[in-house]
């Protein structure tokens, strides 16, 4: 019953966006309602569980959009944007541009948050699509893919590093491996499958975001690359200070808490925006007006983005809230299945069941850990990354994740499934074959 009902839930929501044409926010809401209500919840809980899921979706995303999107908009003011667009241009050559926005995400990736480094990086995609005429999602869906591999399966992110304490593995030895299985499922699912799907998905910068963030500049007028670079890779250098600190330091040390904090991805992006106002602001001839005006007229247009990824928030969480997870849970509890295979398939499972990858890692984890033990021989570090692998797959209407990605690349619901949930798909199983190919030899 569990599971019929978020079927149901899922075509009820498709169904209303698609045919009925209602606002994405609203039908969402509507459908967290449905899925509450004929999971027998009691109907406080169901609106105690929208709002905490909207609350704490957004609790995160709004600051990391609203100062990511300052920080694009003063790029593209200064004309930084424009200046890395070029230099990535001349560098590779308008035919293999995509593979370049592919390693920078990768490596832009390691060290931050899958939201942060696509508002990070989103303004590159946008200026490069319009100076070259690449395809939107040629270019826009290799920058994903880097993005989403590193965060699902290669510490230190949150959810990779808790399931290395839970499988007590080894943080170095699962850090090479992850990148062994990450890279090569990200060339497949983002240069290579990008190419072929940006030929049959058409799709153009919304107006609105183009305004803000892909104005063209006047050669003459453009910032240096170096001072571009660095102001917007700060956030990622800060939040690698406080990954090294929390490796080398003792929780307690002072000098550990402050690299903590400043690495945060709220400080870090907030002290990059500040910098930015210098860097790409009064150093390129702009008054405290111009900066003022810049940064209230990019709020604008994030407004529904925010809605919408806070609605498939609230949808998330009263799926989890009505108990789909632990049926799964239970479920694959008596199975007999390959440790390293059954972790990835619970995690897949509970993923395409409530949208959310941190928490079906998670779960997954700690069914599978018990059973690892009862099996010698099975890599810990191999286990990390197949529920990694798992939480990634088949992204749909129940991850805010499809609705940032819809909102930002402009498209339908259908184009949102055949681009960004087909990729996030091909990652998934690219990466558990080849970690079933390592885990013949380790």
């Amino acid at each position: 019953m569990p599971l019929l009902i978020t079927l149901l839930s899922i075509i009820f929501l498709l169904i209303l966006i698609t045919r009925f044409k209602v606002n994405p926010f609203v039908a969402l809401l509507l459908a967290a309602g449905f899925v509450g209500i004929a999971s027998g919840m009691p109907l406080v809980k169901v609106v105690d569980s929208i709002k905490d899921g909207m609350g704490g979706t957004l609790g995160f995303i709004a600051i990391v959009l609203a100062l990511g999107t300052m920080l694009g908009k003063m790029m593209a003011e200064s004309g930084g944007a424009e200046r890395i667009a070029r230099t990535l241009i001349n560098l590779f050559g308008e035919k293999n541009v995509h593979w370049a926005m592919m390693f920078v995400a990768f490596i832009v990736g390691i060290p931050v948050f899958f939201q942060v480094g696509f508002v990070l990086l989103i303004p590159l995609v946008f200026t490069i699509a319009r100076q070259t005429g690449v395809s939107l999602l040629k270019i826009g869906i290799p920058l994903v893919a880097g993005l989403s591999i590193v965060h699902g399966i290669v510490p230190p992110h949150p959810a990779a590093m808790a399931a290395v304490d839970l499988f007590q593995a080894d943080v170095g030895k699962t850090i090479l491996l992850s990148i062994i299985v990450a890279l090569p499922s990200a060339i497949i699912a983002g240069p290579l499958y990008g190419s072929w799907i940006g030929k049959r998905v058409k799709t153009s910068i919304s107006p609105d975001l183009a305004s803000q963030l892909a104005e063209p500049k006047d050669e003459r007028e453009l910032p240096g690359f170096g001072i571009t670079v660095f102001t917007v890779l700060l956030p990622v250098l800060l939040m690698l200070m406080a990954t090294v600190a929390d490796v080398t330091l003792p929780k307690e040390d002072m000098l550990r808490q402050w690299a903590d904090f400043i690495g945060s991805p709220i400080t870090s992006l907030l002290i990059a925006v500040i910098i930015s106002f210098w860097t790409l602001g009064y150093n390129r001839g702009f008054s405290k007006d111009d900066i003022l005006k810049f940064t209230n007229d990019c709020l604008a247009p994030t407004a529904t983005i925010l809605l919408v990824i806070g609605a498939g928030g609230a949808f998330n969480k009263v799926l989890l809230n009505s108990g789909v997870g632990d049926y799964i849970a239970e479920l694959a509890k008596a199975s007999a299945i390959s440790p390293i295979f059954l972790g990835w398939l619970i995690a897949a499972l509970i993923r395409v069941a409530t949208g959310s990858a941190t928490v079906s890692m998670m779960t997954a984890a700690g069914i599978v850990g018990p059973i690892a033990l009862q099996v010698p021989g099975t890599s810990p570090e191999l286990l990390v990354l197949a529920t990694g692998a798992g939480s990634l797959i088949l992204s749909h209407v129940n991850d805010s994740g499809f609705w940032l990605i819809k909102e930002y690349f402009n498209m339908t619901v259908q184009d949102t499934l055949k681009s960004w949930t087909v990729m996030e798909t091909i990652l998934s199983v690219v990466a558990i074959i080849l970690i079933m190919g390592l885990s013949l030899v380790i």
